[in-house]
């Protein structure tokens, strides 16, 4: 049944179905591989992977398209395949409207994502792009279903190197490649963007979160839920207008005094820069480690704690000095500190 795959066609620009089971393949062992899978989970999707799409030449599928994938795990325990192959089979079609059931196994759930990382890559390589209201070929919704699985299994892992993997595999490179798996990313962080205001995250804290970091959907999650229980502290906006005022100097500043800057501690001229640096090492020591943890509220709660030196600091200190070299070191201070930040959230984009 897989070798008649070579005779349907997925797309005409893009090959046959079984030209696709084989880049779903080589997906599926990357994501495999980055999820931490063992030998036998990464053999059980490489074999799931070549054959989910095996029962669409099937005389039932044909008949019955809804049994697409039901019809593959019967056919696949029938053949005496291992139980996670055919649930794999199965379930990587899932969700397959919106809202729908997700892949309940992990083998699922990567087959899941692989297919429709390629399904999008290959519409995005063409310039199928969805438009308006037009999507004919459910992009926004298999994009929602990559993030839904994902979180819905908390899976790790890099959303750009799995898209560059399926750009590369369709011909993309170079400046192409580039160009295309920011756009396809670019896709999916609208995507994520829509989903976080469906849980009832602020649109500003959103915003804040994914434009610093959407690479690992997890991970964007988790840095939205936890900025969103700071916003509820009774200090929060304040402790924003501070943080946006440090980001709004840097942007602002003159490129020349801001490029390759390094903090020289022999520069500083008053108590409170001292201060402010000293409390910056602990700070990012801190987050580092707690970012490793996953603890993102205490993360959060690491450098909201670095708002009374931040206060201090320019309340007693002149940034724009006009010594270009007092200058130069300030801002180098204040970038540091705005780089921390941006692991976090990009606090300019929250609205005060």
């Amino acid at each position: 049944m897989v070798e008649r795959l070579k005779s349907v066609i997925f797309q005409a620009e893009l090959g046959s179905v079984y030209d696709k089971t084989g880049r779903i393949r080589k997906l599926a062992g990357l994501l495999g591989r980055r999820l931490g899978f063992d030998e036998q989970g990464l053999a059980h999707a490489d074999r799931a992977a070549f054959l989910c799409k095996a029962d669409l030449v099937s005389h039932v599928v044909n008949e019955f398209p809804k049994l697409q994938g039901v019809m593959g795990r019967i056919y696949a325990g029938r053949a005496g395949e291992p139980e996670p192959v055919a649930e794999a089979i199965e379930q990587h079609y899932r969700p397959t409207y919106s809202g729908g059931v997700l892949p309940s196994a992990m083998t699922g759930a990567v087959l899941s994502i692989a297919d429709k990382i390629d399904t999008i890559c290959g519409c995005f390589y063409l310039g199928l792009v969805p438009t308006g209201a037009s999507d004919p070929y459910a992009l926004r919704r298999q994009a929602i279903g990559i993030i839904q699985t994902a979180m819905d299994q908390g899976l790790d892992f890099s959303l750009s190197e799995a898209v560059g993997c399926a750009l590369e595999m369709l011909g993309a490179a170079g400046t192409e490649l580039e160009g295309k798996t920011a756009d396809v990313c670019g896709f999916m962080e609208s995507r994520m963007a829509f989903l976080l205001e469906d849980a009832h995250i602020a649109r500003d804290l959103a915003a804040a979160v994914i434009s610093v970091s959407a690479d690992r959907v997890t991970d964007v999650w988790q840095r939205a839920a936890a900025l969103q229980r700071l916003k509820s502290e009774p200090d929060f906006e304040s402790l924003a207008v501070a943080f946006k005022r440090v980001v709004n100097i840097i942007r602002k500043a003159d490129a020349a005094d801001t490029t390759g800057s390094e903090i020289r501690l022999q520069m500083f001229a008053d108590p409170a820069e001292t201060a402010l640096h000293e409390a910056l090492l602990e700070a990012e020591k801190t987050v580092s480690r707690l970012l490793e943890q996953k603890d993102m509220d205490a993360a959060f709660g690491q450098i909201a704690g670095l708002k009374p030196r931040v206060d201090a600091f320019f309340d007693t200190v002149l940034v724009m000095d006009e010594n270009p070299e007092v200058r130069k070191n300030r801002l180098a201070l204040l970038q540091r500190i705005s780089d921390l930040f941006a692991r976090l959230a990009d606090f300019s984009k929250i609205s005060t």
